[in-house]
Formats: structure tokens, C-alpha cells, sequence
């Protein structure tokens, strides 16, 4: 029997209609990912489903149906964070005989009226910020969607996987403390993704649990290798200049080792380096890079268990966060 205050089941497609100002055949037809409606009708839709809060009856309607497709959300396929996390998406397709379409998340929005139209059994999303309207329409469409360690806050609805990236950020801080580093420097990935700022929070208050550490400078790299090459450049230069550097990503870390090198210090006798992921890159490093490993095939395969699980009625989405490990090479040593 529904709360009386649980506003979601007791809105109906017309209720939506109402609130868009349109019918409802067009409102049917733009969760399901209709292309002839208008762009202005579908985000009036889209606006009103999720003012409304709608949800329908037969949520499950696509998974019960046996639909052998999953939709796999991502920004871009380059990279080897995607192809592992691709790996991971798709064994676990294939061990459960569904098959994996990829669709790319651009700027103009319209993936999800792509996905909604493959009717597949459901989603998966990562490397995308979709917003709170967005997955709103897959949520009253009835398609279930997963999402990969988000980056921003994901609605109470909305099931997630991840990693623990505040714990592997302390990892990171307690290795290189135990070996004597006292002077630290960051550099972080985007301002705003949840798992660089856990990250970085977590690093902190690594340093922060001896006396004398401190964390004397942090910038960000935009996950980019030459963007941190270019923040590290400053940091290294400075006359109380780190020991150890952390950053938020392999890449990253590779581009404070270019840094170190502009200015003629060595990796690890100068300068100690972790970074995050421990993607291929990192151990074919100049020296290997020690790192935070985190399961980024075993996170695609989660998601797609996840997924293809039978719902249940809690209220509240499911929440899977895989541990991540420090892995030690080269790039880390006692200070000099």
C-alpha cells in the first residue's frame, strides 16, 4: 500500500501530460524514445516527469520481457580506463547472454532518447554527467540504469557502483609518510567530479594524521597528462618544493614526472610520485609508477550484475563500492 505521501504512485501518464501541456500519446512516445516530437515538446516532457515524479506500473516491463540487449553510456571511447572498463562491461554481458551497444553521451543531450529506443534491458552510464531530468525519463520509462562511480550526486533513485576513492587517496599519503615524506603536493582531476575530491580528501587527511605533514599545494590537471605537467611545473619550482606528489590518475602522474624532468630532478631520488588507476600505462612508465589500483574491469562487470539483478521495493537505490589497493614500484623512495 503506498505512503500517503509518496508522491510517485499516484502519477499517471496524464498527469505528466497535464503539466507539459501536451497529450498523452506524446508523452508515451517520448519515453520511448519517439524522434518525431519536437525538441521543445520532448524537454517539456522530460521537465514535467520529473517535477511529477512519475513512474510507471510496470517498471520491470523490459527486463521481464527477456531483452538480450545493455546500453553502455560513455563520453568518448578512447582511453585505457574505457577499454578496461569496457572488458568488465562486456564479459559480464556475455555471461549472462546479453549483448552490449554502445551509445556516446554528447553535449546535445539526446542519448537518452537513443537508448530508450534500442529497448533494451537496461543501462549502464560512466564518464557522463547526466542530469537529475535526464535520468528522471529513464527512471519513468521503466529502464533500469546503473551508474559507474558518478561524478556528481546521484538522485536517491539512482543505483551506483564504485571504488573506495577516499581510502585509496589516504593509501597513497600513509606509504609515502611511512617512507619519510613530510612535504606533499596534489593535483587533482576536475573540481567538481565526486572521486576527485574524495581522492584528494582522503590524501589529506592521510597528511594530516602526523604533525608535521602538510600538503603545501594543490591544483587541478583536467585528467590530462599535459595539464598536469603544466600545474606540477610551479609546485616544484618553489624553494620549499615538495618531496612527494600525488595525483588523482596515472596520466596525471605521468605529467609530474615530464614536470620533474623539465626542471632536471629525478623520479624517485627528488621526487616520489603515486598516481591513481593503475591502467597499463602506469607500469610501462619511466620508472613504473607506484599507484592506486582501482578494479575498473571488476566496476563494469558490477554494474552489469547489478543491473540485471531483480529489483527489489526498497526505497532507497543500491550502493556497491569495490576496494582499491596500493600497488609500490619505482617512483616512490625514501626523501633524499
Amino acid at each position: 500500500m503506498p505512503e500517503p505521501g509518496d508522491r510517485r504512485s499516484r502519477r499517471t501518464l496524464a498527469d505528466v501530460a497535464a503539466l507539459a501541456g501536451t497529450s498523452v500519446p506524446t508523452v508515451s512516445k517520448v519515453l520511448r524514445g519517439g524522434t518525431d516530437v519536437s525538441v521543445r515538446t520532448r524537454r517539456a516532457v522530460m521537465a514535467a516527469v520529473q517535477e511529477a515524479g512519475y513512474v510507471p506500473r510496470n517498471g520491470a516491463r523490459l527486463r521481464e520481457s527477456g531483452a538480450a540487449l545493455i546500453d553502455f553510456v560513455l563520453s568518448d571511447v578512447h582511453g585505457s580506463w574505457v577499454h578496461e572498463a569496457l572488458g568488465g562491461v562486456e564479459g559480464a554481458a556475455t555471461s549472462a547472454d546479453h549483448d552490449v551497444v554502445l551509445t556516446i553521451a554528447r553535449a546535445d543531450g539526446a542519448w537518452v532518447q537513443r537508448v530508450l529506443r534500442h529497448r533494451s534491458a537496461g543501462t549502464v552510464i560512466t564518464l557522463v554527467a547526466p542530469t537529475t531530468s535526464q535520468l528522471e525519463v529513464l527512471h519513468a520509462a521503466g529502464r533500469p540504469f546503473v551508474l559507474m562511480d558518478p561524478m556528481s550526486r546521484a538522485p536517491a533513485f539512482a543505483a551506483s557502483v564504485g571504488v573506495s576513492n577516499w581510502e585509496g587517496g589516504r593509501s597513497a599519503a600513509e606509504h609515502l609518510l611511512r617512507l619519510g615524506h613530510r612535504r606533499f603536493a596534489a593535483i587533482g582531476g576536475i573540481r567538481t567530479h565526486l572521486y576527485s575530491q574524495a581522492r584528494l580528501d582522503g590524501f589529506r587527511s592521510g597528511v594530516s594524521a602526523v604533525p608535521d605533514g602538510a600538503v603545501i599545494a594543490v591544483d587541478w590537471g583536467d585528467w590530462r597528462r599535459l595539464d598536469a605537467r603544466a600545474a606540477a611545473g610551479p609546485m616544484l619550482a618553489r624553494p620549499d618544493r615538495p618531496t612527494a606528489m600525488f595525483a588523482c590518475s596515472d596520466l596525471m602522474a605521468i605529467g609530474i614526472a615530464d614536470a620533474a624532468r623539465d626542471l632536471g630532478l629525478r623520479v624517485p631520488q627528488d621526487l616520489s610520485i603515486v598516481g591513481f588507476d593503475d591502467l597499463p600505462e602506469a607500469g610501462w612508465a619511466t620508472p613504473p609508477l607506484t599507484t592506486v589500483r582501482q578494479p575498473i574491469s571488476e566496476l563494469g562487470a558490477a554494474a552489469v550484475r547489478m543491473l540485471l539483478q531483480e529489483p527489489d521495493d526498497s526505497p532507497t537505490a543500491r550502493r556497491v563500492e569495490l576496494a582499491t589497493n596500493l600497488v609500490v614500484r619505482d617512483s616512490t623512495a625514501p626523501p633524499a
